[in-house]
């Protein structure tokens, strides 16, 4: 490696930071050590220019690696983050990629792995600061900096990122190969062309000429992902400009995120697995103890009715999980939707609150139903909408003491129908609002702790509403109560 300027270690495992010391100590690194989130986005505030690489664990206590993802990439956007992840943790790793982390390394690894990542980062970072230094010493048009040196002709074609520079109208004055392959295009045969007339992606040509617009100044860079055959691209067009602001022309930089795709294919194709090989035992062992219960195996004590009646408890939990997960993975593979038909949404709910009437009874919850006006109909898909509802009603009275009260209302207003589900229960605490949909996110707290959930419910419900082209909302008071409003167009 050399000599090279300071890599960050963010781990709460002991173990984790003093072997990273040790590793990359040796081969001439210095290596600074943060033990949580707040220490290492403290680490980064004194002088983000001063780190080359940040080796990051996605799970602390108190900050997540997520946030300290988001603060270190607004600190400096160029620094290479490589996120340390365990095999659980690998879809969490991929989604830290996609918001920004340049790799990631799983746990346990070994030096040579460690070395590998690092060297990877350390070549990035060293390939931009130089490109930075040819720009800022440019005082000519990009065609001549293009031309001018082998030196960077050479290190831009061995850069595995595509890289496509247009000068100020929009001519094509300088790719590489890796370009050529991810655009499909001869990079030695579109020099000198229009980009509309070397590249056929219209997405990329509206960046490039969105990028070029005098009248649109603030417009400095554009980001975007780009489906070309079976190849995601993810491409990042910036302008060009001179010391006097003057727009030079742009560079898009191409990063091939294809694996990407492949890694969710796996991931759902695993869980489809697993959920599938656990529901029928599960379902079986459920069965099982409910015969028990019932006394059609001999009498049961109080204590042993007791404990069977936790273990059933927990048994239809585990399948609750399981089909979360399987409804997670057909979102995912774009079922969210799998057929349209004209629905009135009012019978579909009027039906959930009748299926919830005996649940709501044993708790001591009132429910209301009204409808304001005439609904028009919407095109749906019923049983995912009835899925929808009966989420949010069953959340509603779930969280709702007994002597309160779950109301839905249903309205027409503009081109949508709107239904709004509230309760008078114990609310969400302002802070877990912005997560309230992510998956797997549920609120801890004393009065929740009884409650069992998957932590997915609310995260489906939104993928259902939206591929609806609806939206999902929410506003709560801690202690008053949660009502979520639900908009689904009206059929046209």
């Amino acid at each position: 490696m050399g000599e090279v300027g300071k890599i960050l270690v963010i781990d709460d495992e002991a173990v984790i930071r003093d072997g990273c010391r040790r590793i990359l100590g040796k081969e001439g690194c210095e290596v600074i050590t943060a033990a949580n989130g707040e220490e290492g986005v403290k680490a980064i505030q004194k002088d983000p220019q001063e780190i080359e690489v940040v080796l990051l664990d996605l799970k602390m206590p108190g900050m997540s690696g997520m946030d300290v993802l988001e603060h270190a990439l607004a600190l400096e956007p160029s620094l290479p983050i490589v996120v340390i992840t365990g095999y659980a943790t690998v879809d969490s790793a991929v989604e830290a990629m996609k918001k920004g982390a340049y790799d990631f390394i799983p746990k346990p690894f070994t030096p040579d792995q460690l070395r590998l990542v690092v060297n990877r980062a350390l070549e990035k970072r060293k390939l931009e600061r130089e490109a930075e230094r040819l720009k800022a010493q440019a005082a000519r048009s990009l065609k001549d900096v293009a031309t001018e040196k082998s030196k960077v002709r050479t290190i831009i074609n061995c850069m595995a990122d595509g890289v496509l520079v247009t000068d100020r109208e929009g001519k094509v004055v300088l790719t590489n190969p890796a370009a050529g392959r991810m655009l499909g295009i001869r990079a030695d045969t579109c020099l000198e062309k229009p980009l509309y007339e070397a590249v056929g992606d219209e997405k990329l040509i509206e960046a490039v000429q969105g990028v070029l617009k005098p009248e649109n100044p603030e417009v400095a860079t554009i980001s975007q992902e780009l489906q070309i055959g079976d190849s995601l691209i993810r491409a990042h067009t910036a302008a060009v400009k001179s010391e006097d602001g003057e727009v030079l022309g742009t560079v898009t930089v191409l990063e091939d995120m294809t694996y990407l795709l492949e890694l969710d294919r796996m991931k759902g194709e695993f869980i489809a697995m697993v959920s599938h090989e656990l529901r029928s035992p599960v379902s079986a062992i459920e069965q099982n103890i409910s015969l028990i219960l019932e006394g059609l195996a001999g009498e049961v004590t109080e204590k042993q009715r007791h404990l069977l009646s936790r273990a059933k408890e927990r048994s239809r939990g585990l399948l609750e999980l399981i089909g979360d997960l399987l409804e997670m993975s057909k979102i995912d593979a774009g079922m969210a939707l799998q057929r349209k038909e004209p629905l009135q949404v009012e019978e579909i709910v009027e039906k959930v609150m009748e299926l919830m009437e005996a649940e709501a009874q044993a708790k001591g919850v009132a429910l209301q139903f009204k409808i304001t006006s005439p609904l028009p109909p919407v095109l749906g898909d019923r049983d995912n909408l009835e899925g929808v509802f009966t989420n949010l009603v069953g959340n509603a009275i779930k969280y709702t003491p007994s002597g309160g009260e779950v109301k839905v209302e249903m309205s027409p207003e503009g081109d949508y129908v709107k239904t709004v589900v509230s309760d008078t229960g114990i609310g969400i605490p302002k802070e877990d609002l912005p997560r309230i949909f992510d998956k797997f996110y549920r609120v801890k707290s004393e009065k929740t702790r009884g409650i069992v959930g998957t932590g997915l419910g609310l995260s489906i419900v939104k993928s259902i509403v939206e591929a609806h082209l609806g939206s999902i909302s929410v506003e709560s008071e801690e202690g008053k109560g949660t009502s979520f409003c639900v908009l689904l167009p009206r059929q046209t």
